[in-house]
């Protein structure tokens, strides 16, 4: 979640605690708290903080309980936890470190001890998801892959169930292009994928919108808060944009151009749904569009009585 400062949550019962930590952090970070393990959980889930502090010794939910709880969840299991405890609390400090925690900060709290405890973590944070994004692009055409992509729509999925908004997935298939890779080469191939891949960035607008490389010649993407009506224009946008390269395909059987095939479903999440039929949807309205005899866009939305299932 990209934002100006680096987010961090704490989390503890004491307001004299609460108070002190968020004059130490507020002036380099963004910082929000609450008091309880309840509220910790929603916080974390809903803004996705770039780092927990967390004081163990809270009533009803403790913080190894509430640290336990955010690495069960696929949501904040990656959020660093750094647990507040007093400097003799060995046996604590253990019990934290094998639930997941990442490190300690000692009371009484000293304001350059624990603002470097906190920038060591969110530089380790800054470098682990370099490294993750690295290993989630597309060799071959600098997009997002498969890996990532499934990412994305499990965390996209999350986020419209939460926020009750509508999500997309749209699927786009290279029209006989393993003619194409017959007829000028795998080079020629992979040079059309690469050119595909960055005119149809360019030709999702809005930041939130992903697009990946799902396989050999077929990308998928997400557009989130997306009706059907709005899927139809952004399917007609990358069709335009396909055609609009111009790059000759003599044996298409299609046109003489590249075109692509591409298909769109929508959805409004719920709880009891299913992403997966939701892709599945995807599929069928893909396999309309080039039973139709390709170079279009078909958008299938799934009703609310089978979104629900």
């Amino acid at each position: 979640m990209a934002r100006d400062k680096d987010l961090i949550l704490v989390v503890d019962d004491s307001p004299t605690n609460l108070a002190i930590l968020n004059v130490v952090l507020r002036e380099i970070y963004q910082v929000i708290t609450c008091n309880n393990g309840a509220d910790a959980l929603t916080l974390a889930a809903a803004e996705e903080p770039d780092l927990i502090i967390l004081d163990i010794m809270m009533p009803g939910m403790d913080g190894y309980e509430i640290c336990d709880r955010l690495k069960a969840n696929p949501a904040t299991r990656d959020i660093p936890v750094m647990f507040v405890t007093a400097m003799d609390q060995e046996r604590q400090e253990a019990k934290g470190l094998a639930l997941g925690a990442v490190d300690y900060i000692a009371k009484p709290v000293s304001p350059p001890i624990v603002l470097a405890r906190v920038r060591n973590q969110l530089e380790l944070k800054k470098q682990r998801d370099y490294l993750r994004r690295l290993s989630a692009i597309d060799g071959l055409t600098g997009i997002a892959n498969r890996r990532a992509f499934e990412e994305d729509f499990d965390r996209e999925w999350r986020r419209c169930i939460r926020l009750k908004s509508s999500l997309c997935v749209y699927l786009t298939d290279i029209d006989n292009f393993k003619a194409y890779n017959d007829a000028y080469g795998f080079l020629a191939g992979d040079d059309c994928l690469r050119i595909l891949a960055q005119a149809m960035t360019k030709a999702l607008m809005r930041p939130g919108d992903i697009l990946a490389r799902y396989s050999g010649e077929e990308f998928v993407g997400l557009m989130p808060d997306t009706d059907a009506s709005g899927a139809a224009i952004v399917g007609e946008r990358l069709l335009s944009a396909t055609r609009a390269l111009a790059l000759p395909h003599s044996h298409s059987g299609t046109a003489s151009i590249i075109t692509v095939s591409i298909s769109a479903a929508v959805c409004r999440p719920v709880p009891s749904s299913d992403r997966a039929s939701l892709f599945k949807l995807a599929g069928d309205a893909l396999y309309a569009a080039k039973k139709g005899g390709r170079n279009q866009v078909r958008v299938f939305e799934m009703p609310d009585s089978v979104t629900a299932i």
